[in-house]
């Protein structure tokens, strides 16, 4: 009983606390044609933790684009100022992520599907309006752990235009 009652207890001080945004990566939309959508709440004045969503809408065959087709992206970030608007953040990040990756093996060339787990690191700043508008902008990267099909690094970079409620 006593247990259930600080899990309780626990919750409703987040709760207290509770502020939360969404967010969609502009840069990813206008740039590679991928959506990202971003969701964090806040623990603290210090701290948050997130899912952010990607989606990759390019053809296979463009000229630039991530290997992704999709990419899961829970996250913790820790913000090392408290400024009412501006402040700049660490990031850490477990990305799960699918796509397709060329290869030439046996004298031909084909896409090798994969799913891999990314462990990874950003950093970045996030600008906050007085009405709730959030941008935020990061750079980071991360490295698949377990298929051998995968690429190596997946890059987290991002520029976010959202709202906080």
């Amino acid at each position: 009983m006593k247990k259930f009652i600080l899990f309780f207890a626990f919750l409703v001080s987040i709760s207290c606390f509770s502020q939360k945004e969404i967010k969609l990566d502009v840069a990813d939309a206008l740039v590679i044609r991928s959506l990202e959508f971003s969701y964090e709440n806040y623990i603290n004045e210090n701290s948050s933790f997130g899912i952010s969503a990607l989606f990759n809408l390019a053809k296979q065959s463009a000229d630039f684009r991530y290997n992704e087709n999709m990419m899961i992206t829970p996250y913790y970030r820790h913000y090392f100022t408290t400024e009412k608007q501006w402040n700049f953040f660490g990031e850490g990040f477990l990305g799960i992520n699918s796509g397709k990756k060329e290869s030439t093996k046996d004298s031909g060339v084909y896409d090798l599907k994969y799913t891999d787990g990314a462990l990874g690191i950003a950093v970045g700043t996030k600008y906050v309006s007085t009405g709730g508008l959030i941008i935020d902008a990061y750079a980071g990267v991360g490295r698949n752990l377990f298929g051998s099909d995968s690429p190596v690094l997946v890059p987290r970079v991002g520029v976010n235009v959202g709202w906080r409620f």
